[in-house]
């Protein structure tokens, strides 16, 4: 599946066995790498305790499609993914969110 940045999809993770796998959706945040793999910033629905590189990300901040319920960007847990992997798409952030997102991540990881 065709993915760009700001699109969060709902990804196909597989356990060390190959036998047993989890699905989790994500953030891509940027889908330009080779071999057909993006970067990609974890979502969690657990938003009860909120650490300085998380990030809340709501319905509104959608410009087309949504996510079930308020959930959070987990920076530091940032990793690649391949294309393959992902199952659907929920929705694109609008470009104010990115732009925070993108602000925040930088911060965090100290950006030059």
């Amino acid at each position: 599946m065709e993915v760009t940045y700001g699109d969060v999809v709902l990804c196909e993770f597989y356990f060390s066995d190959l036998k047993s796998s989890k699905k989790r959706p994500v953030l891509v945040f940027r889908d330009n790498l080779p071999y057909d793999d993006f970067v990609s910033i974890p979502i969690s629905s657990r938003i009860t305790h909120l650490h300085p590189d998380e990030i809340l990300i709501k319905p509104e901040d959608f410009r087309s499609g949504t996510i079930p319920v308020i959930s959070k960007l987990m920076l530091r847990k940032t990793f690649v993914v391949s294309k393959s992997n992902v199952l659907k798409k929920y929705g694109t952030l609008e470009t104010d969110s990115l732009r925070n997102i993108q602000k925040q991540f930088c911060t965090f990881f100290a950006c030059p």
